[in-house]
C-alpha cells in the first residue's frame, strides 16, 4: 500500500458503494479533501450517473483525476482473469446483480481503477491508521444490512479467486433463538440471515438501536458475533478484530461481543493479545465511518503507483 505520509499533487476520485448509500470524495494526495457528496444507492444505472456527474464538477473546478479506488458492497468478481472482472455478483440488492461497476467510470474517464470490496478497503484503512504501532494483521467486520469482513495479514488485503464471505459462515442457534427461519435469500439462517439488522427487524420489530436495554436481544446477536470472532481468531490469528456498521450503534454490543468470544475460547488459546477483557483486541472503527471512504482514496493511491490496480 502507498505511505498516506508521502506527498502527492495527484487528484485522487474515491468511492464508496454501499447497500444503502454511496460516498464520493476528490482528495489531493491522500489528506486533502477537496469536495465529497453522499447520496442514497438506488438502480445502478442513477447511482452512478451521479457518481459521474460528481466527479465532472469537480474535475472542471480542480483538475483531471488522476486515480480511481473503488470500495464496494458485493459479491463481486475480482478475479482480473475472469471475463466478469469488476462485475458484481448474485446479490440480494435488486437490480444490481451482475453490474459491471468499472464500465461507467471507463467510458468516461481515462484513469486507472483499483476496485475492492467495501469490507478490505476499510480493513486497509484501519490497518493503515494503526499501522505505527507496529500492527500487521487486522480484521474489519462490518454488521449492518448485510455481514462482511476484510482481513489485512502483513499489509496486504487477504484475497484469493474470490473475496472472504465470512458472514456467510453457519453459526450455532442461541438456545432461545430456535424458531426464527432466518433472512439470508441464499442460506436462510447462516450468520448474516441471523445478525443482520434486517434480520433483528424481522425477528423483534425494531432496530439494535431502539433494543440496547434489552439484554436478551443483546446476548443473541452479540453470540452470533462472538462465533464469527471466534473462527477469525482461530483461523486468521488477527492481532485486532474490528466491528463497524449500523447494528454497531456506537460500540455499544462489544462488551457484549468480548464476553461471547472469551466464553467461547475457554481460555484454550494463551496470548496477551487475548487476556483480560478483551478491550484492545475487539475494537470499534478507529476511523468511525469514513474507515470505507479512506480505503478507497488509499485503492486510488495504489491505482496511482500501478501497484495491482486495473487500468482503466
Amino acid at each position: 500500500m502507498p505511505d498516506p505520509r508521502r506527498p502527492s499533487a495527484a487528484l485522487y476520485g474515491a468511492i464508496e458503494t454501499g447497500g444503502t448509500k454511496v460516498d464520493c470524495s476528490l482528495t489531493r494526495g491522500l489528506d486533502e479533501v477537496l469536495a465529497s457528496e453522499r447520496f442514497a444507492t438506488t438502480t445502478p444505472e442513477d447511482t452512478f450517473s451521479r457518481i459521474i456527474e460528481f466527479f465532472n464538477a469537480n474535475e472542471a473546478t480542480h483538475g483531471r483525476v488522476a486515480a480511481f479506488g473503488m470500495a464496494a458492497f458485493g459479491p463481486l468478481d475480482l478475479d482480473p482473469r475472469s471475463s466478469g472482472y469488476g462485475h458484481l455478483q448474485a446479490t440480494p440488492k435488486p437490480g444490481w446483480s451482475h453490474y459491471d461497476l468499472l464500465a461507467p467510470l471507463r467510458e468516461r474517464f481515462a484513469a486507472p481503477i483499483q476496485l475492492d470490496t467495501d469490507v478490505n478497503a476499510a480493513a486497509l484503512a484501519e490497518w493503515d491508521h494503526r499501522a505505527g504501532s507496529g500492527l500487521s494483521s487486522l480484521v474489519y467486520v462490518t454488521v449492518g444490512t448485510g455481514i462482511g469482513a476484510g482481513a489485512v495479514m502483513a499489509g496486504r488485503a487477504l484475497q484469493g479467486p474470490w473475496h472472504p464471505e465470512m458472514g456467510h459462515i453457519r453459526v450455532p442457534r442461541h438456545p432461545r433463538d430456535q424458531d426464527f427461519p432466518g433472512v439470508c435469500p441464499f442460506h436462510r439462517d447462516c450468520l448474516e440471515g441471523l445478525a443482520t439488522g434486517p434480520a433483528i427487524v424481522a425477528r423483534y420489530g425494531r432496530q439494535m438501536s431502539e433494543m440496547l436495554a434489552d439484554e436478551g436481544a443483546r446476548e443473541i446477536i452479540a453470540s452470533y458475533l462472538g462465533v464469527l470472532a471466534a473462527n477469525i481468531t482461530l483461523m486468521l490469528v488477527p492481532e485486532c478484530i474490528v466491528f463497524g456498521g449500523g447494528v454497531m450503534v456506537g460500540g455499544a454490543l462489544l462488551p457484549d461481543i468480548r464476553r461471547a468470544l472469551s466464553s467461547l475460547l475457554a481460555g484454550y488459546v494463551q496470548h496477551a493479545l487475548l487476556a483480560g477483557s478483551l478491550e484492545k483486541f475487539i475494537v470499534a472503527p478507529a476511523l468511525g465511518e469514513r474507515s470505507g471512504i479512506r480505503g478507497a482514496m488509499l485503492l486510488a493511491a495504489a491505482a496511482h503507483r500501478g501497484i495491482d490496480a486495473c487500468a482503466g
